[in-house]
Formats: structure tokens, sequence, C-alpha cells
């Protein structure tokens, strides 16, 4: 197949064998940096990628899109605005809630807990907590017989399973003539749900709504409405769009404001951690420039000889630049298909390694999630590839110059 003499000679040059042994090991270091820092880079974003897609799962299963509460935090009119808002494009359930913070006790341990007051034929519409149940069903929480269903980690330190009776302690106060007392309720345990996120799965406890409003006297009224829509970005938006029609008393947010920080923090760690690991690229990458000025002067000789033959300092310069862009495009090329691989497969072989090893990398009761997940993204590759290339044209520019400057003349003086 024909070619430019330059290319053609640059991949000469390329697989021939050097009469220094030192500049092909150079070459190899090179491309063996450029395609860990590329492999590195593609795996650890697509292992942020997943955290992120898994947290986001995880906590928008639980949370809401949009709350609707009222000052007063007691909603009274919760039916009718429900159904006011359930007409609305893009909303595609409601649901009402009762939230307090209490203390749970049981077996002489105490503990301190989220208490959410919920509607079993309602509460589909808004969660997945009825796929996260390992023991019982939501519709085990019946109004009036003060059934609480548990977190899998919050039933363990309470030391309780289905059947047993635990103590909430609410954090009003009744009198009565010994004096100011707590108010206590026993509650029996109908299940149990384990949602894989340590913060759920320790703090969280489940009533039926009309139990969580007597116990907190909320008179016939909820804390609010929690909204699910289709499409969950789109929740400024229509936060805006329903504020507008509501009177100052009610206070409308969403996923993003209240959990914005944390979303915010993970693109700034995976901005961050792009930067570095791309140095690590840019390390591998300017190696090239050892490589090539050590080929040049190496080579002196020879350049001369072509110099002599026709060749311009242009196509000097392209034979030299050939060569440090196919290390380049190699180490690029293994890093993208190890990379790829690798976050292909990062699930089964971190579970591998901690069996192997007897360890656990991200033990439950310290991070949020106690899996290792990555979500390869196509844009990701793309953009790591193209800048590890670009990085390895880049480094051959200083090193080619040098070759098109050869003089002829000095460099065939002594041959």
């Amino acid at each position: 197949m024909f070619k430019p003499l330059e290319i053609f000679i640059g991949l000469r040059y390329t697989r021939a064998k050097q009469r220094s042994g030192f500049i092909s090991f150079i070459s190899m270091t090179s491309m063996l940096g450029i395609a860990l820092g590329v492999m590195a880079l593609i795996t650890v974003l697509s292992v942020m990628n997943g955290f992120e897609a898994q947290l986001r799962e995880k906590i928008l299963g639980m949370a809401s899109h949009i709350t609707v509460s009222d000052s007063n935090h007691s909603l009274k009119n919760w039916r009718e605005l429900g159904q006011n808002l359930s007409d609305r494009q893009n909303i595609v359930g409601w649901a009402p809630f009762v939230n307090a913070e209490v203390m749970l006790s049981a077996n002489q341990r105490v503990s301190g807990s989220l208490l959410r007051g919920v509607l079993p034929s309602k509460e589909d519409d808004v969660s997945d907590i009825s796929q996260k149940m390992l023991i019982g069903q939501l519709s085990d929480l019946k109004s009036g017989e003060f059934g609480l269903i548990l977190g899998f980690e919050l039933a363990r330190y309470l030391r309780v399973t289905v059947g047993d009776k635990v103590t909430v302690i609410t954090p009003q106060v009744t009198p009565t003539p010994a004096g100011i007392l707590p108010r206590l309720r026993r509650f029996k345990v109908v299940g149990l749900f384990e949602v894989g996120m340590y913060e759920y799965d320790r703090n969280l406890a489940l009533l039926h709504l009309d139990d969580g409003a007597n116990l907190l006297r909320l008179n016939g009224g909820v804390s609010g409405l929690r909204i699910q829509l289709q499409d969950l970005f789109n929740a400024p938006l229509i936060t805006r769009d329903i504020a507008s029609t509501l009177t100052p008393n009610y206070r409308v947010s969403n996923w993003t404001m209240e959990h914005s920080n944390f979303f915010k923090a993970i693109k700034t760690e995976k901005r961050v951690m792009f930067i570095i690991l791309m140095l690590i690229v840019a390390v591998a990458a300017f190696n090239i420039v050892s490589t090539l000025v050590m080929v040049v002067t190496d080579k002196r000789s020879e350049i001369a000889i072509l110099r002599t033959l026709g060749f311009t300092p242009r196509s000097v310069m392209a034979v030299f630049m050939v060569q440090g862009t196919l290390i380049g495009l190699i180490g690029t090329l293994v890093g993208v298909v190890a990379g790829v691989g690798l976050a292909l497969n990062i699930e089964t072989l971190v579970p591998a390694i901690e069996h192997f090893f007897q360890v656990q990398f991200l033990p439950a009761d310290i991070y949020y999630i106690s899996e290792l997940p990555s979500k390869l993204e196509l844009d990701d590759v793309i953009t790591i590839a193209s800048y590890s290339f670009v990085l390895a044209m880049i480094s051959t520019i200083y090193p080619a110059w040098q070759a098109s400057r050869v003089n002829p003349a000095e460099a065939l003086r002594y041959e």
C-alpha cells in the first residue's frame, strides 16, 4: 500500500532495532505509562459515575423529588392539594407523610431515629421502599394498630425482630400530676427493610400515617406531601411552577435543594480526580520528549543523508512526529482497552479480591455504599483518549523541530 514517504520512514524508525537498548526501554516506558494513566483514569471516573448514580438512586428511592409543606408543620388540606397537583404534567404520583425525630428504646438500648408516617396505599407512588422489604410488607402497617417497620441495621442495634415491642419517645411532653413527662408509646415491629444505604437502614422507622399524626397530635394534618416526577431533572422548573400557584405559607423544595451540596461535592471530586490522573498521563506523554531527543541524536547522520536527498526541514520534522505520535497512539489504545475492560468487570473483580484477602474495602457503617459500583460512559472514554493523544502529539513537537535543524555538513563531517 502506498504511504507518504515521511510516514513510511517514521514507521520504519519505530520498528527498527535501536543501536541503544536504552532508547527502546524509554520508548516502552512512555508507552506503558500512557496506557496505565489512561486505564486508571477510565476506571476511576467509571467508579465515580457509578457512585453518583447509585447514591442518586438510593437517596431518591427514599426521598422525594419535590416536597410541599406548610409553615405551621401541619398541612390540613393535603387531600385536595394532592389531587390538584396530580393533574399537572410530569407529576406521576404523590403521597402524604409525617416526619419526626424520636428516640427508640428496646432491650435496654436507645437510639435516635427519624420516624416517618406513610400511607401504605400511596407510598408506592413516590418511593420504592416496598421493594426493599426483608420481612413483612408495607401493607402490614394498619391504622390504629401502632405497628413499626424498621431499617435492618436499626433493628439489629436494638436487638429486635418482627413481633417484638419498641418504645417510641417523642420530643413533645405531657403534663402530669407528677410533673412534665416525655410522651411514650409502645409499638410492635411488623417488618424490616434494607435499602443498602446505611443512613436509612440505621436511622429510619416507618409507621402508618394516622398513627404518626395521632402520636404527634397534628389534628388530622400531615407534615407535607411528597411528589414524584416523570423526569427528576425537571424538579427545579416544576418547583418554581408549583410555588407560583400556592400562597406564601406553603414551602416547596426539591431534591436538588436538599441534597445539592452532596452532589456538587461528588462532581467537584470527580473533576479534581480527572485533573490529578491526567497529570500522570501528561508525565508519561512528555517522556516521549526524552525518547525522541535521544533518537534524533542517534540518527543525526541519517537525518543529514535525508536532507542531502532533498528532504525539507518540514519533512524531517514530520518523520519524528510520526514516530512519537505512534508511541502515544499505541499507549492510548492499550489504555482504553484495559480501562474499559476493567471498568466493565470491576463489580466482579473487587468482591473476588475482598473474598481472597478477607478484607472489606467499603464498610457499610463508614461509607454510604458498601459495594464498588461502575458506570462506564462513552463521553468520558472519548475525552480521556483525545486528551492523551493530543498530549502525545504535543510532546513530539520540540524534538522533531530539533531534528529539522540538523546541519547536514556538520552531521556528516566525521562519517
